[in-house]
């Protein structure tokens, strides 16, 4: 970007401090709560590695299909919320109710059947991922349980999300809390057979996370029908059909969100099965690399969040230019801690991997491939900020889908099958090339930015 003439760079970004204030209102609670889920995952990673090799693999692999129902539900999160922030920038609050409706329909429907196929066939769910028994054996034990977590978690997920629309970022930091809690005391009685039950191994940390999801959805319900007072939103709204209107912008602006995100947890899980095809080595070191990862992006989340909310209620309010602004604005700030998360993979990333009980052959797999995480992780948080956030706020949900189909599936899959496969690459190499969308599209959606055909009104806002 270049300054106007007279230095004055407002006309680029938003300079007043109510800006930063209000996104920092979302983005602190969103960063903890991340934060707080990262930490689960790696306090069950941890945990599970404790046991064996065939355990870590195992629960990483069986969570790669449980990663995208987490995907699907969140691309209804962020249908949801790109048409609640907009209307709600509109002012009609009303609205905002019947598209918390809709989305708890559609994560109803979709749980259902996600916990019907788990629950059916684990074992071939698991042969998806790998061939090695052990690993298909503990996954099954792990899947049975998981086939009731659908259900909570999803409803409790999309809920805490959208209500970010309207600014409320306070009940995903409540529910991470007390997840965390349950949790990890969960994990320790259940993986270690502890208050004289008996040791579980994988499929105890599965029931631990069951125990979690169950009171996250407890206090997700109490939270929303009786302290929020700005939405005032009540379930008996999941029985009434959607109007033709919602329908028609959710299939324009939202239905795009959705295909996108799930798009992204095919892509994740065919990533896991390429490297579960490779050796059992690869996967556990890769199901390091991937907790180091989560951890060292959750401010990106944060901004990601913030954007989408903050622009998507600019958009409803019809100032265009002011949005123009705030995306920029995202932009910078994410850049920054871009440059941040690199040096935290690159050195507590590789100090974190002497925390598992692995072999010496793991253990140099997962510092190359942490090594290849810190490269790629800058790229990855600004087309996280821009496709998750900015430009998804102002609407721009079909481009963005187009984008993730382009560079996930005729990229870096390709590619990543091409050096794992037929090159035997070493594992550095492997990675950069599966995750080589995310250099991409940051460089493509920053020229996106540029200008205004990625801001899209909802009908009537």
């Amino acid at each position: 970007m270049r300054l106007n003439t007279d230095g004055g760079i407002g006309k680029y970004i938003v300079t007043d401090r109510s800006f930063y204030r209000r996104a920092m209102m979302i983005v602190i609670p969103v960063l903890c709560q991340n934060l707080i889920n990262q930490g689960v995952n790696m306090m069950d990673t941890v945990m599970v590695g404790q046991l064996a090799e065939a355990s870590i693999s195992a629960s990483s692999l069986a969570n790669q299909f449980y990663q995208i129902y987490n995907l699907l539900c969140m691309g209804i999160s962020a249908a949801g919320l790109v048409l609640a922030s907009q209307y709600w920038g509109a002012g009609r609050p009303e609205t905002v109710r019947r598209v918390f409706d809709l989305a708890m329909q559609t994560v109803i429907v979709i749980a259902t059947g996600f916990a019907v196929l788990t629950a059916l066939i684990p074992e071939r769910i698991m042969r998806l991922y790998t061939d090695d028994e052990a690993a298909i054996r503990e996954g099954v034990r792990y899947l049975t349980v998981t086939a009731y977590i659908f259900l909570p978690h999803g409803l409790s997920l999309v809920l805490s999300n959208i209500v970010r629309a309207v600014g409320d970022a306070r009940l995903g930091l409540i529910i991470s809390v007390i997840s965390f809690l349950v949790n990890i005391g969960c994990n320790y009685v259940f993986i270690f057979g502890k208050l004289g039950l008996p040791a579980m191994g994988v499929q105890g940390a599965a029931l631990g996370t069951l125990c979690a999801r169950a009171v996250e959805l407890t206090v997700c319900a109490v939270y929303m029908f009786r302290i929020e007072k700005v939405i005032r939103y009540r379930p008996g709204g999941i029985l009434k059909p959607p109007s033709g209107e919602l329908l028609r912008e959710f299939r324009r602006l939202g239905l795009p969100a959705v295909i996108s995100d799930t798009i992204l947890g095919l892509a994740a899980t065919a990533i896991s099965a390429i490297l579960g095809h490779m050796s059992t080595e690869i996967v556990s070191a890769y199901a390091i690399v991937v907790v180091v990862d989560r951890l060292c992006t959750v401010a990106t989340g944060g901004i990601a969040s913030a954007a989408g909310v903050v622009i998507g209620q600019t958009v409803g309010e019809g100032n265009i230019e002011r949005a123009r602004r705030e995306g920029w604005s995202f932009l910078v700030m994410t850049a920054a801690i871009g440059v941040l998360a690199m040096a935290l993979v690159r050195f507590a990333g590789v100090w974190s991997i002497g925390l598992y009980n692995i072999t010496d052959k793991t253990q140099a797999i997962a510092v190359s491939m942490m090594h290849a995480s810190s490269i790629v992780v800058f790229f990855q948080a600004i087309q996280s900020a821009l496709s998750k956030g900015i430009l998804r706020g102002g609407g721009d949900t079909r481009f963005l889908m187009v984008a993730d189909v382009i560079f996930q599936w005729c990229a870096s899959i390709p590619l990543g099958m091409l050096l794992g496969f037929v090159l035997d690459a070493p594992p550095f190499w492997v990675l950069v090339s599966l995750r080589i969308d995310y250099i991409i599209k940051a460089v493509w959606l920053t020229f996106r930015l540029r200008g205004t055909k990625w801001i899209h009104k909802a009908g009537r806002a």
